[in-house]
């Protein structure tokens, strides 16, 4: 496989127009039409900087995983160098505990019970991502954007046009769905190029090398140009299956090998933007699609002091890394406000130039005033953090500020906590481990966040999906 000057014054010129330019990117713009998006200053100039743009997706891969999150077993140098040079949100959620749903709500930027389908589809599921969706993909092309995809899709396979190609990407190989979903309880499953199958029942040992070498390659064909690539590694969602190079390492066992590699190919990905003069002008994104399987036992991850795991809609379920990385544009540092998945989306369109969709609900924000070192309420409206679990997508819990809400529990791992009380309230700033239990002190939040659960509950309804 193929491992794929000027005068002093002339110089400084140039340096301070891309600066200029630099920052005007970062800045919100009025064309924003999202009614999510905060209110915006004067649009920048008509042709701002637009980023590459890089999203790694691992596969359940859990909050205390990573060196940087306090895992004292499992080697993560590049995901933490990554993390103490660019911006870390610590109370960054998934959009969904499950596997479709959640890359539902990352490429769509709207929350999954608008998909119109299960949180994870099967082989055979008749629904898929809705041709009227608008994808990431899809807008990010409509700016001139090279789009591509390696790694897991996992929103539709059984028509043609539930598939990346036909959903703004110009390139895919990967695996259509989850690595488990093979014989005997399903059936072979292939490793597609494009709309086109390579193999059936690909060895998956060399998929993380694969998909990491193939975004390699993607990036140096389209070096003069704008790029988007999406790296959503297979693992370490189970079956295991880490590269020779790195099985039997790791002091955490085949897990830890597994995240060892991925954290190899974060830093490939990495290494080669900085050698082909690209890392100044590519943003990269790193998040998990949910918790980890916890159920799985030592072939699962941690939570770290996050309760429960992947399914479940408690803080392990959906509260996982997130990492963003842009050298000499954003700032190091730790950002304590809530976001989601969707609003990755929101973001990367706007510092594309532009404009996220108006003619549908879309749940994402613009967090560029984060890239830009700005915190606070302003940036987000102080709105509402809404968790979506189970197999129908259900509103399970809503979060404002420090308070959360959970009106129903699920539990992967059969447990039933707080004796199967219903209307459980926690203050996450002060107990992030969800061990206590506050609501009868605090009855003005309960039934604060109760009717923002209702209206969120009535105006989904009314608003329909795709599919209706």
């Amino acid at each position: 496989m193929k491992n794929f000057i000027a005068s002093t014054t002339a110089a400084l010129t140039a340096a301070s127009a891309a600066l200029a330019a630099a920052s005007a990117a970062l800045a919100p713009t009025a064309s924003a039409a999202n009614p999510n998006s905060p209110a915006a200053p004067p649009a920048p100039p008509a042709n701002p900087v637009k980023p590459n743009i890089v999203i790694i997706y691992p596969d359940d891969m859990g909050y205390g995983d990573l060196g940087v999150t306090g895992n004292p077993d499992i080697k993560t140098p590049n995901l933490d160098r990554m993390a103490l040079d660019g911006i870390r949100f610590s109370n960054y959620y998934s959009p969904s505990p499950a596997s479709t749903a959640s890359r539902y709500g990352l490429l769509t930027g709207r929350y999954p019970i608008r998909s119109g389908f299960r949180w994870v589809l099967n082989p055979d599921s008749p629904r898929g991502i809705h041709p009227k969706e608008i994808t990431l993909a899809e807008a990010l092309k409509a700016r001139g954007y090279h789009t591509a995809i390696y790694g897991k899709w996992h929103l539709g396979t059984t028509r043609k046009d539930y598939l990346p190609l036909q959903n703004g990407f110009d390139e895919y190989l990967g695996l259509p769905y989850s690595n488990d979903m093979i014989p005997p309880k399903f059936q072979d499953i292939a490793l597609m190029n494009g709309n086109d199958t390579i193999t059936m029942n690909p060895d998956q040992t060399r998929l993380t090398k694969l998909y990491t070498e193939k975004a390699i390659d993607f990036i140096s064909r389209h070096k003069k140009d704008n790029f988007f690539v999406y790296v959503p590694y297979a693992m370490p969602h189970v079956p295991l299956h880490p590269g020779k190079e790195f099985a039997g390492k790791s002091k955490r066992g085949i897990y830890g090998d597994v995240v060892e590699e991925i954290d190899w190919g974060v830093g490939e990905i990495l290494k080669a933007l900085k050698k082909m003069k690209l890392d100044k002008n590519t943003i990269v994104w790193f998040m998990s699609d949910n918790g980890p399987w916890v159920l799985k036992g030592d072939q699962g991850g941690s939570a770290g002091l996050f309760r429960d795991g992947k399914g479940s809609t408690w803080e392990g379920g959906m509260r996982v890394p997130c990492f963003v990385y842009w050298p000499g544009h954003i700032a190091p540092g730790i950002n304590e406000d809530i976001v989601a998945g969707m609003d990755v989306y929101a973001t990367c369109i706007c510092l594309a130039g532009g404009e996220v969709p108006s003619d549908r609900p879309v749940d994402g924000f613009d967090l560029r005033p984060y890239l830009r070192g700005e915190s606070g309420p302003q940036v987000k409206n102080d709105t509402p953090f809404f968790y979506y679990g189970l197999d129908d997508n259900q509103l399970m819990a809503v979060r404002k500020g420090p308070w959360k809400l959970h009106l129903k529990t699920y539990s992967q791992l059969g447990l039933q906590y707080f004796d199967k009380k219903e209307m459980l309230l926690f203050d996450i700033y002060n107990d992030p481990s969800e061990k206590y239990e506050v609501s009868a002190e605090h009855p003005d939040i309960v039934k604060e966040l109760l009717s923002i659960y209702e209206e969120q509950l009535e105006k989904v309804k009314r608003e329909g999906t795709f599919y209706q």
